[in-house]
């Protein structure tokens, strides 16, 4: 079986250990941090191979995120007159808001969660229907 000395033992009474000088050996932060550190989008830090990596969404700030919104689907009247129906309801279609864009000529009721005023206003003109879910409203007693 053979002895081997371990490596660092060779480094044994040197001062800087074969580092250079003793600060040079401390930490990341001498080579500008692990990993991607160092690849900020200003002075000369725009590295060729994050460009070739990433693209160009890597530098920059781009929007944000709204918490809890809700994707509202809607239509417009302008397509409820397409329909050959005379009774459509909107919420089993996956619509969730009628909108009054375009002209209405015929009597329709429609079934939909909200409807802008305007939409209502149109469809009641040809002598059509909206039905719009009620809202229930608790009222609490008042303490006094």
């Amino acid at each position: 079986m053979i002895n081997r000395t371990k490596k660092h033992r060779k480094s044994y009474g040197r001062r800087t250990h074969f580092h250079g000088a003793a600060k040079k050996w401390r930490g990341a932060g001498n080579r500008g941090g692990r990993g991607m550190a160092g690849t900020g989008k200003r002075a000369d830090q725009k590295k060729p191979s994050v460009f070739k990596e990433f693209g160009t969404k890597y530098f920059g700030r781009f929007g944000f995120v709204v918490p809890n919104k809700k994707d509202i689907t809607f239509i417009n009247i302008s397509e409820i007159e397409r329909m050959d129906k005379k009774e459509i309801n909107l919420t089993e279609m996956g619509y969730d808001k009628l909108l009054g864009k375009g002209e209405l000529t015929k009597k329709v009721i429609i079934t939909v969660n909200l409807a802008s005023e305007k939409a209502i206003q149109k469809v009641e003109k040809h002598g059509g229907k909206v039905i719009l879910p009620e809202k229930i409203i608790t009222e609490e007693p008042v303490e006094e």
